[in-house]
């Protein structure tokens, strides 16, 4: 297949079909499954070497990374961890590759320190009740295969072996900081620091989450499954086996004892946006309401301090926090907010007090930590972003528009003041595993403004932003109503406007890049470009690569009847068809990126190069040393420029 005087790179097309539940399914491009084999890495070579020629062709591609560099300045802060008088902070300016661990503003773990390479990242870190040792978690190469390390603040030292197969693991120190809980190879283990004979406490693999109570008695263990959790109790002053909290209920629960002793519960039983319980540990299945559900704003966070509870909740996907009474739940108020924007989560000594600490960023505001203080019932700024830029002018526009089955929507539409007509625009979404879009401040959408496109977030079905219903509503048969609200966003666009089907791009990633896929094989005629990142697209196999096997409950598995035709009507690996005009689609993979395999991506690359019909360009970016996660800011920044570079050229957005 040729596009204009370029040649695609040769892909074989095998005669293989599977026959599965009545299905006669072919996958003509399984050979590229196996990426160690000398027939995929000289296919992936001449793609490599196609997408540097284009390019090398593209005219904004360097200015565009001047600007998303600049843009990006800004650094990140995020809210701080006490441990006594210690203060932990995570911090990352301009200058710097990774985000480093902070103590008291001293250096504490530099990833760049650690391996000058920049193929090394700090995956997640907790320290000790008295912040005397820090367990800490790294890996290479954006692999995330997690190792943990247990540091000595006091001489800088390691105090034992490093532990493998941690990945995701949460740490949850006893209090008297020489022993502690956490997850290996998927089971629950209690480690003494310097002593190797672990004990297993749950040995039935699962995503288990754990949350320790400040005296050390009581042990929260939930288990993740799918839309909904398990979770138990266990008393650890008693050897007795833990109590069955929460098993086979479809819903998510999150449960922890207070300082005085209390039991809080946060759940969406009963209540899809979620409401607070409070109860008795030593009586854990017995609960009342403290704070009800608001049917418009699911909860996003808590937090206890010495006489209040405060409680974030997202509004139209806008940030807000509440204040309740500590003994009645009984609501007083409202915390001053910087904005109309996000909100992170909600963070407090674990001693109380009367101060809670939270990250605030919207469209055009850089991230940046408050403290709110319920003494003098003010907000002030806590820690500004490490750097400062000139950030763009833009306009923000709320923008409602409804579904094929008549659901209201609505899309967050940033452009330059005054501009109108239609523009270049790049419509972005997600739509799955409960994950809301929320206004956040980004160096690739606002430099995509500055240069006179307009950047639309669209808010799906599937996501969390109006509590767990709405995510049910966009999984398993449920799916083709994420890829409906999506279509529908991009037909409003048009319909009002905003852009033209020539000017109109699509962009996601992971989820999101399953729903560009979709997109783009429903209705190619509404895109003229489209960016693919770590995506999946091949339906049928998902679940056995990566980490599929767990999103079996988001999307359904091939192994039931039921669920592989619904999996077939949208997979996108199946829907390519000949001839048609699809959208110039960029496919952006990472080498070493586990969760999501770079073969959905090179199978759907050479199904649409083969396909297509010539008249726009099939690219794959592949990225080395790099994986799902964010890995170095150089990196990152040379993507999305590279991104935005592509979608520019083929919107017609020319600075």
């Amino acid at each position: 297949m040729r596009h204009l005087d370029l040649s695609y790179p040769g892909a074989e097309r095998l005669p293989l079909v599977d026959h599965l539940h009545g299905h006669a399914i072919p996958d003509p491009y399984r050979w590229l499954e196996d990426a160690t084999s000398a027939q995929t890495q000289q296919w992936q070579a001449d793609q490599d070497q196609l997408w540097l020629n284009h390019a090398t062709t593209l005219p904004d591609r360097y200015k565009l990374r001047s600007r998303v560099r600049a843009l990006s300045g800004v650094g990140s802060v995020t809210a701080p961890v006490w441990r006594g008088d210690r203060c932990f902070v995570v911090r990352r300016s301009a200058e710097q590759e990774h985000p480093v661990l902070y103590v008291d503003d001293a250096v504490l773990l530099d990833p760049q320190q650690l391996d000058p390479t920049g193929r090394t990242t700090l995956d997640s870190w907790q320290p000790s009740p008295d912040g005397a040792l820090l367990a800490f978690q790294l890996s290479r190469g954006g692999d995330e295969q997690s190792v943990l390390h247990v540091l000595d603040l006091a001489t800088g030292q390691l105090v034992e072996d490093p532990i493998d197969g941690c990945r995701y693991s949460p740490v949850a120190w006893l209090p008297d900081g020489k022993s502690f809980y956490y997850v290996r190879f998927r089971q629950v283990l209690h480690h003494h620091v310097g002593r190797s004979d672990d004990t297993t406490v749950f040995a039935t693999e699962a995503s288990y989450g754990l949350d320790l109570s400040a005296d050390g008695r009581w042990l929260t263990i939930s288990a993740a499954r799918g839309p909904a959790n398990d979770l138990w109790l266990m008393d650890l002053t008693r050897d007795t086996p833990p109590t069955v909290v929460q098993q086979g209920v479809d819903a998510i629960t999150v449960m922890s004892v207070s300082r005085e002793g209390r039991l809080f519960i946060v759940t969406t039983r009963d209540a899809p946006t979620g409401r607070i319980c409070v109860g008795d540990p030593e009586e854990p299945l017995v609960w009342h309401d403290f704070v009800p559900a608001d049917p418009s704003a699911p909860l996003s966070s808590l937090a206890i301090l010495d006489k209040v509870v405060l409680v974030g909740r997202t509004r139209n996907a806008v940030g807000e926090i509440a204040i309740h009474d500590l003994v009645t739940g009984r609501p007083l108020g409202e915390v001053p907010l910087p904005g109309v924007g996000s909100v992170g989560s909600l963070a407090t000594r674990p001693e109380g007090g009367h101060q809670v600490w939270f990250s605030y960023t919207d469209s055009v505001t850089p991230s940046a930590v408050y403290v709110y203080d319920t003494h003098s019932a003010g907000t002030t700024l806590w820690s500004p972003p490490p750097g400062a830029v000139g950030v763009p002018e833009a306009d923000s526009h709320q923008v409602d528009y409804t579904s094929a089955d008549g659901t209201e929507l609505r899309m967050l539409v940033v452009g330059k003041p005054g501009d109108h007509g239609p523009r270049p625009t790049i419509l972005y979404g997600y739509g799955g595993f409960g994950q809301s879009l929320t206004p956040t401040y980004s160096a690739f959408a606002l430099a995509w403004v500055e240069a006179g496109g307009v950047f639309v977030t669209a808010n799906l079905r599937g996501g969390g932003e109006r509590g767990n219903d709405w995510h049910k509503a966009g999984m398993l048969d449920q799916k083709q109503n994420v890829f409906d609200d999506y279509l529908a966003a991009a037909e409003t666009l048009i319909a009002e406007g905003w852009t033209t089907p020539d000017q109109l791009a699509v962009c996601g990633e992971s989820n999101g890049g399953l729903l560009v896929g979709a997109a783009i094989t429903q209705r190619p005629e509404l895109f003229a470009a489209a960016v693919c990142s770590a995506p999946l697209l091949d339906m049928v196999r998902y679940e056995q690569f990566g980490l599929g096997q767990a999103w079996v409950p988001e999307f359904g598995s091939a192994a039931d009847p039921a669920q592989l035709e619904n999996l077939l009507s949208y997979s996108p690996y199946h829907r390519v068809r000949p001839g048609v005009k699809y959208p110039a689609t960029l496919f952006t993979v990472f080498a070493a990126d586990t969760r999501v395999d770079p073969l959905h991506a090179r199978k759907m690359c050479a199904a649409l190069q083969h396909a297509t019909d010539g008249s726009r360009l099939v690219l794959l970016r592949l990225e080395q040393d790099a994986g799902h996660a964010s890995g170095s800011a150089s990196k990152g920044i040379g993507l999305a420029a590279d991104m935005l570079a592509f979608l520019a050229h083929h919107t017609g957005l020319h600075q």
